[in-house]
């Protein structure tokens, strides 16, 4: 009974996390996309989406989501709820947040497009670390990237890079919005996933009776 007392007040932190994570990246993703100076690799592909089909951000970023749920089909991939919930959230805020981040001078004067680069960057690992640390699902794209590893065994870095480079070098080709932006954080998110990860990871605790073994965190 002692063992069990946690449990909803880890669920409740888990949700907390999943949730506040999800607004957070899609405020880091508004961001970098506003700076102007280059967005996140994924993002890049979205604005050539949208500049190709005239549809919403947004919308273009949920349907690429779907798609990309299309290719865990072959690597036996299951979602969990914040695969969901990753979809849903962010799909459903970044359109609100980019009218808001509208209001900001156009064009941004360079110094304020860096630091809003800057914030934007640190924002996304304080929200990955968050969501991931939740242990409730991978994101779509996070979980075609482990499924990938899983199925090929090919190293971590090389399989997420050349993802990257792929969506990055397509998005480009249709317009997309690729500049130091990018590649700051390309060069700054792992490191500081890496610091922030471990401290924002949730033990789970196991059920009654069975031996607590050390969680490995989630890698992104």
């Amino acid at each position: 009974m002692v063992t069990d007392a946690p449990r909803p007040r880890t669920a409740v932190r888990r949700t907390v996390q999943l949730l506040g994570g999800l607004v957070l990246y899609a405020a880091s993703i508004v961001m970098l996309v506003r700076a102007e100076l280059g967005s996140m690799p994924w993002d890049v592909l979205s604005q050539g989406v949208v500049r190709v089909t005239g549809w919403s951000f947004g919308t273009v970023t949920v349907a690429l989501s779907f798609l990309v749920f299309a290719c865990w089909v072959p690597l036996r991939q299951r979602p969990g709820i914040g695969t969901v919930a990753n979809v849903v959230v962010i799909g459903a805020l970044l359109d609100p947040f980019l009218a808001l981040a509208a209001h900001l001078p156009d064009p941004l004067p360079l110094p304020a497009a860096a630091g809003l680069v800057a914030l934007g960057v640190l924002t996304n690992a304080l929200a990955t670390s968050l969501y991931v640390g939740a242990r409730l699902g991978p994101g779509p794209r996070d979980g075609l990237m482990t499924g990938i590893v899983a199925r090929t065994g090919w190293p971590l870095r090389l399989v997420r890079g050349s993802i990257e480079v792929v969506v990055v070098a397509v998005g480009w080709a249709l317009g997309g919005t690729l500049g130091l932006g990018t590649l700051a954080y390309a060069l700054a998110i792992g490191p500081l996933v890496h610091v922030l990860l471990p401290r924002l990871t949730v033990p789970v605790p196991p059920p009654s009776g069975t031996p607590q073994v050390p969680a490995e965190p989630v890698a992104r």
